[in-house]
Order: C-alpha cells, then sequence, then structure tokens
C-alpha cells in the first residue's frame, strides 16, 4: 500500500507534513536517522506509518513517560492497530498476556520504558521477536548533555546487539548541535546515517517578555485581552491553585494541574480544558507532554523555566493549528538569582549524596552486596520524613547517583484502576453475590467491553455515579469478586520506583566522578546563563537569540517579539509632552489604578516612551506607586 494510502486509511491525513516523508523514506531504506523536529510537528507518524508498510514485523518504541506510553498504545488500538506496552506499573499477568500477544505476532508496535533494557533476560526474550524498528523517542534523554538525561537510556544500544540489522529512528523536539551529535554517537548510528532537522521556527507564535513585580495582576491582564484557550506554567503546586482560584474569582474560568493530584482529577480536568468547558489551565510541567489541543492561543510563564529547551517546548503547545498565538514570559527583577540558586540545591555536596545512598539502601532493606537488578517501590516522601532530609536535595542526590549508576530514581507515576475476568460469560449465571456486589459487576458489563479478552481501565467514580453506590462500596465490591477469583482487579496506585542497577556499595567507596558533577554543573549553569540572555536582554531579537542556540544558521529578525515590535516604535515621533498626556487621560479611566505592564501595553508600541511618562508624573506629585499599582493624586488644577 502506498504510504499516502496508509496514512489515510489510519489517520485520516491526505499529505505528510513536512520532513515526515523524508525520515519515513529514509527508516524504510534501512538508514540510521535522527529526526529533529518541533513540538507538533507530528513525530509519531514517522514510525507508525513504516510499521503499518511492512508486510510483517514489530516496531518497539522506547519512551520515557509511562503516561505518555499509555496515551500512544490506546490512541493506536482506537484506530485498529494492535499495540502493547511493557513497564514497570503492570502486573504479571498484565505482562505474561502481552508477552503471548508479541510471541504470537498479534501486535505491531511494542512500548517499554529505558528501565527495562537494563534486564538481561528482557533483552534475551527479545531476540524472539521479529523486531523490524527500533524507535527512541524524547532522544535527548540519551545525551549526557541532555535537559533531563536518563542513565537507562544508555543501555537502547544494546538493542542493536539483539537486533543489528534492524534500523534505529531517534526522535526529538530540542536538541542542541552537541546533543545531536552525542545521540548519535551513543546509539553507535552507522556511516550512512541521516539527520533531518526542521527549523524550530513557529512563524505563527509571537514570543515577549514582560517585566512584572505582579504577576498575579499580569496574567490576568494578559487573558482578559487576549482570547481562546490558555495554559499559565508554574514552577510550584501550591501557585497553580493560586493563580486558578484568582482567575476564576476574576471571571475568567480556570482549573489547576499538577503531579500530585489523583488520576481522575487529572483525567476529569484535562478534558475539561480540552473540550472548552474550561478556558485557562494553571500547571506545572507534568501538564503538556503528550496533549494534543491545538488551538492554544496563550502561554504564559509566570515562572522561569531552567533552560531554553524546557522553554521552547512549553511555549511551543501554542498554536499548532498554525494561528496567531502568543509566549509570554513574566519576569521579576528577583528571577534571575533564583534560578541561580537553584543551581546550588541541585548539586549537593558529595558527602551528602554518599549519606543520601546510604539510608536509602537502609530503607529499602539492602545489605552491602544485595539488590543487583531490583525494582523496588519507594516512597519518596516517607524516606524524607524518616531520615530528616531536605526534598529538593534529596532528589538532586538520587539523580546524580542514578547518572552514576548505583540506581535509576523513576518519578512517581500513576496507573488506572484495571480489571479483567477470570471466569466464563456462561459461570456468571451461577454466581451468588451480595446486592452490592451484584449492581457493580453488572455494570462493568456494560460499561466496559472487552472484559473477557484483556485487562480494561476503568474507572471507581463513573461505576458509583451510574450504580448510585458511594465508592468506598464499589471499590470494596471490587474487592470482593476479585477475591471469588471472578475478574481480576488492579486497584490504581501512585508510587515511585528505584531500579537498584548495581549491588549495594559502602558508602565510602561511592564515586560521584567529575564527569557527573563539575562537567554537568557547567552544562546546566550554561542553560541556566542562556535563558537568562533571552529573557533579560534588550536588544536583538529573541527568536534569533533561541534559534541561535538550538544552532540555526541564517537568521534574521522575527518582527514578531516584543523587541522588533519595540523598533517600530521610534517611527511614531510622539513627544514626551504628548505621552504625558496621554497617560493622564488613560489613568483618569482607572480611578483603582493600573500597573506599569498595562500600561505599556496600551500604548505599545511607545511602551518605554509611556514608561518615562508615567516616572514623571510620579516623580512630580501627580502620581503615586503602592504595591505596583499606579494611581493618579485628587488634585484642583493640573
Amino acid at each position: 500500500m502506498e504510504l499516502e494510502a496508509i496514512l489515510k486509511k489510519y489517520w485520516g491525513y491526505d499529505s505528510f507534513r513536512p520532513l515526515q516523508r523524508d525520515i519515513i523514506e529514509s527508516v524504510m531504506s534501512g538508514h540510521d536517522t535522527l529526526g529533529l523536529m518541533p513540538t507538533g510537528g507530528g513525530k509519531s507518524i514517522t514510525f507508525q506509518v513504516p510499521e503499518m508498510a511492512f508486510e510483517s514485523g514489530l516496531t518497539i518504541v522506547v519512551t520515557p513517560l509511562i503516561s505518555l506510553m499509555k496515551d500512544q498504545v490506546d490512541n493506536l488500538k482506537r484506530r485498529g492497530i494492535p499495540a502493547v506496552m511493557l513497564n514497570s506499573g503492570m502486573t504479571t499477568r498484565e505482562t505474561r498476556i502481552a508477552w503471548e500477544r508479541l510471541c504470537n505476532g498479534r501486535a505491531r508496535f511494542l512500548y517499554v520504558s529505558p528501565e527495562k533494557l537494563r534486564n538481561a533476560y528482557f533483552l534475551d526474550e527479545l531476540r524472539r521477536l521479529p523486531i523490524k524498528l527500533i524507535v527512541v523517542d524524547e532522544a535527548h534523554c540519551i545525551s549526557q548533555w541532555g535537559y533531563d538525561f536518563r542513565p537507562s537510556y544508555l543501555k537502547i544500544a544494546e538493542l542493536r546487539k539483539v537486533h543489528p540489522s534492524a534500523p534505529v529512528l531517534a526522535l526529538t523536539a530540542t536538541a542542541t548541535p552537541i546533543v545531536a551529535e552525542d545521540i548519535m554517537r551513543r546509539l553507535e548510528f552507522s556511516s550512512n546515517s541521516r539527520k533531518f532537522k526542521m527549523s524550530f521556527s513557529r512563524e505563527n507564535i509571537s514570543y515577549l517578555v514582560r517585566q512584572s513585580e505582579n504577576k498575579f495582576y499580569d496574567i490576568f491582564h494578559i487573558l482578559s485581552r487576549t482570547e481562546g484557550s490558555a495554559i499559565v506554567y508554574v514552577r510550584s503546586r501550591r501557585k497553580t491553585k493560586e493563580i486558578a482560584e484568582f482567575l476564576t474569582a476574576s471571571g475568567i474560568l480556570a482549573d489547576y494541574y499538577h503531579a500530585g493530584l489523583s488520576y481522575d482529577s487529572k483525567v476529569e480536568r484535562q478534558n475539561s480544558w480540552q473540550h472548552g468547558a474550561v478556558r485557562v489551565m494553571v500547571a506545572t510541567n507534568a501538564f503538556g507532554m503528550g496533549i494534543d489541543k491545538p488551538d492554544v492561543r496563550v502561554v504564559i510563564h509566570a515562572d522561569f523555566p531552567p533552560s531554553l529547551e524546557e522553554y521552547y517546548q512549553e511555549a511551543g503547545r501554542a498554536g499548532r493549528d498554525g494561528k496567531k498565538s502568543y509566549a509570554v514570559l513574566l519576569v521579576s527583577k528577583n528571577d534571575k538569582a533564583a534560578l541561580r540558586r537553584k543551581l546550588k540545591l541541585s548539586f549537593p555536596s558529595r558527602k551528602d549524596i554518599r549519606h543520601i545512598y546510604e539510608v536509602a539502601c537502609n530503607f529499602m532493606n539492602l545489605a552491602i552486596g544485595e539488590g543487583y537488578e531490583r525494582l523496588i517501590e519507594f516512597d519518596f516522601e516517607l524516606f524524607c520524613e524518616t531520615f530528616h532530609l531536605q526534598k529538593q536535595q534529596t532528589l538532586a542526590a538520587l539523580h546524580l547517583l542514578s547518572q552514576a549508576g548505583y540506581l535509576d530514581y523513576i518519578e512517581e507515576t500513576e496507573s488506572n484502576s484495571r480489571v479483567m475476568m477470570t471466569v466464563e460469560r456462561e459461570e456468571l449465571y451461577s454466581i451468588h453475590t451480595s446486592a452490592e456486589v451484584d449492581h457493580t459487576l453488572q455494570c462493568l458489563l456494560r460499561q466496559y467491553p472487552g472484559l473477557f479478552s484483556d485487562y480494561v481501565k476503568i474507572n471507581e467514580g463513573t461505576i458509583s455515579r451510574e450504580t448510585g453506590l458511594d465508592q468506598e462500596t464499589v471499590y470494596k465490591s471490587l474487592l470482593e469478586l476479585n477475591r471469588q477469583k471472578i475478574l481480576s482487579y488492579v486497584p490504581r496506585r501512585r508510587t515511585p520506583f528505584i531500579y537498584v542497577t548495581t549491588s549495594r556499595e559502602e558508602s565510602k567507596y561511592v564515586e560521584i566522578g567529575k564527569g557527573i558533577y563539575e562537567d554537568r554543573f557547567k552544562i546546566m549553569s550554561d542553560r541556566i546563563e542562556a535563558m537568562i540572555d533571552y529573557a533579560y536582554c534588550d536588544d536583538g531579537c529573541r527568536v534569533s537569540r533561541m534559534l541561535d542556540y538550538f544552532g540555526e544558521d541564517d537568521l534574521c529578525d522575527c518582527g514578531r517579539c516584543d523587541i522588533c515590535r519595540s523598533k517600530k516604535k521610534t517611527s511614531t515621533h510622539v513627544s514626551k509632552e504628548e505621552m504625558i498626556s496621554k497617560v493622564w487621560k488613560f489613568m483618569q479611566l482607572y480611578p483603582g489604578g493600573v500597573t506599569q505592564t498595562i500600561l505599556e501595553s496600551k500604548f505599545s508600541p511607545d511602551d518605554k516612551l509611556a514608561g518615562d511618562a508615567l516616572r514623571y508624573l510620579v516623580e512630580e506629585g501627580f502620581a503615586i506607586e503602592d504595591h505596583s499599582i499606579y494611581r493618579l493624586i485628587e488634585y484642583t488644577q493640573t
């Protein structure tokens, strides 16, 4: 079948986006391939179409996020494409069923987490499978220079020994030239490998930086002057709720999202936002990966991202439909110092790292010489509480120990509740249970097809609403059905894990080398300084500055960022006296006061002149400033 016909049949598109076909033809010709495509560029099509073009075989996809893995598997199934996944959140029974499907040729895609590749037995089992293509998603994670380094990614090259004839396709949305070269080297790309790179330029997005001393008010102001869906990114869970409540109280319907919410809450809030019931989502960076909402008009960063890579990815969730959109970064005079302090907190002393390694092993009940290749649930909150540890420093130490090869700390993940019937349908007629249990069972059979052939994700809240039973009764009914072996019930859970990659060492022998500590300190420092330079520069196009960071040549001013816009204002020739009069009249309309950001936005592109006029009014006693709010003083004569 022709490639376009496959694209149309399964995805409903008539033609490929730029570079998609080039990458597809490259991997189908057997070339190792690196695809650098911006957020929203359609990376998944580049490996899903080739697999469906092969007459038989299997594509293995290595991806770091279990939630993203689940979404992609579910999306493929909805298109009639059989796919399975293998990750640490699955039960033994689910894993066995997945392997049976793989071995029987009843799956075209296998999604795995990088941690699975640390297991030699797992790699041996893969030899039995007809793997035609190896895909590495979020490939920047494989690089020691990448912004989210994952040691388990270094094992991906082991797949080449298992299936040496299968080409490797590495995909990422953010990679500097150094990272791109490191990815190809670590994945052992062949000499005839190919690299395809789309420009990171998003011509429909205006990148703006605004100085702000009252970010709540400025967020409200920006959203009140724009239309359409929006995301507000912050760096703390507490702020998500505070800003969402402030916006809703101010007449802008908003909700909040962070990793600490229950699975049901996350799904409910994400769906409300995606379907337009909620206009604004205030979120940490836990929100966004894998979300496909094309009509986001505004992305606001109220807190400083730690790198241009992260900022570009998050801001790039605006305007995926190609229509005019805005990415706004709010900065205050304290943000620069706060970002540099974060750098120091990310690198605790080697003495502290060794201590955290020792007490972590004690917490997991590992003796010296034990633990090799064990996957252990790790209650991070309880661990810090038990040993009186500072959370941010402890998390940083665990990541450094991961990079040094002593363990892999797998961040908190949440799995859905799942059910699979373990009896035949005819046997249900002879089962005698209580009324509550029977109501629960009947609801399962009505609401969730496919229970007799596979595990199906369920929602206890939905069952509660359908049956009129409270959730506690539903939960107990499911446990009772599980006890009677009528079904297999896997309740949802949320927990981090530690994969112990080497037997426990005495802490005095734990080495955190220069390449992991000093070199990575410099890498992170350089990234932070690049982010600071982007935010606080007042000359040169912001987009050109960002694209230069990602290694693009032949740059020219974008004409859309705040700096480019400010250059256009010089042609207005508004005198200082005229601007003072305009600002005076404008402030009379707002007796409650205005912020400097609002004022400068009103008089753009003459915002600097407007700011000078505001300062003049304050200095001459015609206006006062109170907590960044400017008000006119009552007077009898102008």
